[in-house]
C-alpha cells in the first residue's frame, strides 16, 4: 500500500460525503448483533469508525459471523488458528467473507469492496453489507440467529 497524504479539493469533498454516511448508532447495533452471534471470543471494538474498522479488518470476526449463520458441518469460510498478520492474507479473509455473504443471499450491489473496509475508504458500505446480511438472517431465521442488527 502506498502512503497517502491528505486529500484536497474534490477528493476531500467526496471523502467527506462518504464519511458523513457512517452511522454511530448503527455501529452499536451491529456490534451487539455480531457479539450475540459469535460470542464474546471475538471481543468488542473501541467505539467509533476507526475502532470498528480495526476490529473487522483482519476478516476473522466477519468470518465467524457468516459461519454462525450456517448449520454445523457446512461452514463456508475456513478460519485460521492464528489471525492473519500479512496484508494479503487479511484481504483474502475479507474476500472469503464477501463471497460467503453473497452465497448466503446478499445482493451484489449491497456488498462492500475489500478496500472499503481494509483502508477505511467507506465504512458506511461495510455497515450496509452487515445490515443486508442481518436482514437476510432474520428472513431465513432457522434458529441460528440470536438477534438482529435492526434491534428487533
Amino acid at each position: 500500500m502506498a502512503n497517502k497524504g491528505p486529500a484536497y479539493g474534490m477528493s476531500r469533498d467526496v471523502q467527506s460525503k462518504i464519511e458523513k454516511k457512517y452511522d454511530d448508532e448503527l455501529e452499536d447495533r451491529l456490534v451487539e448483533w455480531i457479539v450475540a452471534q459469535c460470542g464474546a471470543a471475538g471481543g468488542r471494538p473501541e467505539r467509533g469508525r476507526l475502532g470498528f474498522q480495526v476490529w473487522l479488518k483482519n476478516g476473522i470476526v466477519l468470518s465467524r459471523l457468516v459461519n454462525s449463520l450456517y448449520p454445523d458441518g457446512s461452514k463456508p469460510v475456513k478460519i485460521p488458528d492464528a489471525p492473519p498478520t500479512m496484508v494479503f492474507k487479511q484481504m483474502e479473509q475479507i474476500a472469503q467473507f464477501l463471497k460467503a455473504a453473497e452465497d448466503y443471499g446478499v445482493v451484489k450491489t449491497d456488498i462492500f469492496q475489500t478496500v472499503d473496509l481494509f483502508e477505511a475508504k467507506d465504512m458506511a458500505a461495510v455497515q450496509r453489507t452487515l445490515m443486508a446480511l442481518g436482514s437476510l438472517a432474520v428472513t431465513k431465521n432457522d434458529g441460528t440467529t440470536t438477534g438482529t442488527p435492526t434491534g428487533s
